[in-house]
């Protein structure tokens, strides 16, 4: 069915994402003694223990600034990959790893970021390189934290980091393992919309599973995956699991939850699942039918009211 097709396309979306997302972590990167260039990734697990990676406790107010000077600190005095000209790839994903850990530092901070900051203690000698590393870290806070890199100030170059598509909970709160979960939240959102409202929970670990995410097993920016989407955001009212009727034995499936359908649309999730997929919304024709007929009812709607009223 279309159904079934563009959920397998998404899958692999996904995969490629998730691949890419773990090239460029610290963590995953294992550097070569003989050219200073990371290599291959190792393994997910591997970013959790990234001496660059950023901890998941939040600093006290006595402490903050320090603490976060030492980390800003460390990414300023990282030795250089290679030289400026004819940079390896492999030296502009380092650097990506390394902007990536600093905005999620400065989002758990709440500040802004500049891009003389940017420049000044990340980027350094790679200026010249600063638009594709930036798009890179860019893309990877967006698609694997949920979290958009916005400019603001187009004149200072100041950029605020916010909750992607009218989000307000990003779960960092929950458990100890304090990054942005907004990422696998939109995922799930998408999964649902795409297999026409309503995803067993089943179909929904499935694509999990593609991403490294796991039942059961602890995830390095996730933490406990199943108690994060099974009870942290259905308590927030993002996901409504159920019980399938008539199932023996007992099936579970995930809808939007009434939160979801308040603060986002289904438009902002298929255009977010697009850019994934390096497409556009209107790839998946009878989703994007349907978006558009749900954004046009919530704009007409209010007026007919009037006019009835009136």
């Amino acid at each position: 069915t279309e159904s079934h097709h563009n959920v397998t396309q998404v899958s692999k979306a996904l995969e490629e994402t998730h691949l890419s997302f773990h090239s460029v972590m610290p963590g995953s990167l294992k550097e070569d003694p003989d050219v200073g260039l990371p290599n291959t990734p190792q393994s997910p697990q591997s970013f959790c223990s990234s001496s660059i990676a950023i901890k998941a406790t939040s600093p006290s107010k006595s402490d903050e600034g320090s603490d976060s000077q030492e980390r800003e600190d460390s990414l300023s005095t990282s030795q250089p990959l290679s030289g400026p000209k004819n940079v390896h790839l492999d030296a502009l994903d380092a650097k990506a790893a390394m902007l990536v850990n600093y905005l999620l530092l400065k989002y758990q901070m709440k500040e802004p970021v500049t891009k003389a900051d940017m420049l000044n203690i990340v980027i350094k000698e790679y200026a010249v390189h600063f638009p594709e590393i930036f798009l890179r870290a860019s893309e990877h806070m967006e698609m694997v934290f949920g979290i958009d890199v916005k400019e603001v100030d187009h004149i200072n170059h100041r950029y605020d980091l916010l909750i992607k598509l009218g989000l307000t909970y990003d779960g960092m709160l929950h458990d100890e393992v304090g990054m942005p979960k907004t990422g696998v939240l939109i995922f799930i959102l998408a999964v649902i919309f795409m297999k026409g409202n309503r995803a067993t929970e089943a179909e929904v670990w499935e694509v999990l599973n593609v991403t490294g995410i796991y039942s059961g097993r602890k995830h390095c920016i996730f933490g406990e995956p199943r108690k994060l989407i099974t009870e942290v955001f259905v308590k927030e009212k993002y996901l409504e699991y159920r019980q399938v009727p008539n199932t023996d034995p007992a099936q579970f499936e995930f809808l939007w939850g009434p939160r979801a359908h308040a603060e986002t649309t289904k438009m902002k999730v298929l255009e977010f699942l697009a850019k994934v997929h390096g497409t556009d919304p209107s790839s998946f024709p009878s989703q994007y039918e349907e978006a558009l007929a749900f954004s046009f009812g919530i704009h007409i709607l209010p007026f007919i009211f009037t006019l009835v009223l009136l």
